[in-house]
């Protein structure tokens, strides 16, 4: 199971995430690559690669919190919510300090929030930006969101810099957008990065261009790019774990289930004596076993 694991990439500004993944297709050999959340080409920072059989470990990844850097430019609003866009606004009055400090409260906690026009979100199997770009203004519906920590790091008017901590699915775009709204001036995403995505941090991440020297010692017997593969089991780290014995591996591996030390409940990592990960066991309902609920042994 060499090639089940993890890269944690800093992918630099241009890029699309799915760019990123024919890089690592290309450069390990693995057909199967996929990302836990995507990041806009004028987005860098971490991004989330599951190799082999963890691309079904996505789910659990994907729907963890993530950490930003952000810009916000006021006096204009764009089309796109983004610098990429047609500006559709501008001249607004640039808020001071205090103001902003007032507004941005509104956008902490539990808020409903719509997705922007040129974004990936299907409309009767379209996808939104397909009909923006048709000029047929999709109509989007707000979803619930959650901002955990949205502070200011600095204000160069008209440029506001700030960190921002959120759950899977919000829109930084928006948020610039909506903020710019809010404060009657106008506004649009100039940068991000993501310094975070769940338990991965930016200091975890590994350059692209380091990355892909890596990949040029790919014909070597262990090619250099391996130090960087993570285990899969730091995609389940709020998982309890079992160890199993050798006879349990088997079961598992025909379907079978595995009897519970005690009563047990909810999900759990089911790791081989080597701390591979084999199984995410799900407890019956009456907690006296374990049944496979993904299996990664053939």
């Amino acid at each position: 199971m060499s090639d089940f694991g993890l890269l944690v990439v800093d992918k630099p500004v241009g890029p699309t995430s799915h760019q990123i993944v024919h890089i690592v297709r290309k450069g390990t050999g693995i057909r199967k690559v996929g990302h836990a959340g995507t990041l806009d080409p004028r987005a860098s920072g971490v991004l989330v690669l599951c190799l082999g059989a963890a691309t079904r470990l996505s789910e659990y990844l994907s729907a963890s919190h993530k950490g930003y850097q952000a810009v916000v430019r006021f006096g204009e609003a764009t089309s796109t919510f983004d610098s990429d866009g047609d500006v559709v606004s501008a001249g607004g009055v640039i808020p001071n300090l205090d103001s902003i400090q007032q507004a941005l409260g509104g956008f902490r906690g539990r808020i409903a929030q719509t997705p922007p026009p040129f974004s990936a979100v299907k409309i009767q199997g379209k996808k939104a930006y397909q009909l923006a770009r048709r000029g047929e203004p999709p109509v989007l519906a707000a979803r619930p969101i959650e901002i955990h920590k949205l502070e200011i790091i600095g204000y160069d008017p008209p440029d506001l810099s700030l960190e921002v901590l959120c759950s899977a699915g919000t829109y930084i775009r928006t948020l610039a957008h909506d903020l710019g709204r809010a404060l009657g001036s106008g506004a649009h995403l100039r940068a991000l990065r993501r310094i975070s995505s769940g338990q991965f941090r930016l200091e975890d991440a590994i350059p692209l261009s380091t990355l892909e020297s890596a990949f040029a010692d790919a014909p070597a017997a262990t090619p250099s790019w391996r130090v960087y593969l993570r285990p899969a089991t730091e995609a389940l780290r709020s998982m309890p774990v079992i160890r199993l014995e050798p006879a349990e591996v088997e079961r598992l591996r025909n379907g079978g289930a595995i009897p519970s030390q005690g009563s047990s409940h909810g999900m759990a990592q089911a790791l081989d004596a080597e701390g591979e990960l084999i199984a995410i066991l799900e407890a019956t309902p009456d907690g006296r076993s374990w049944h496979p609920h993904k299996v990664f042994i053939p």
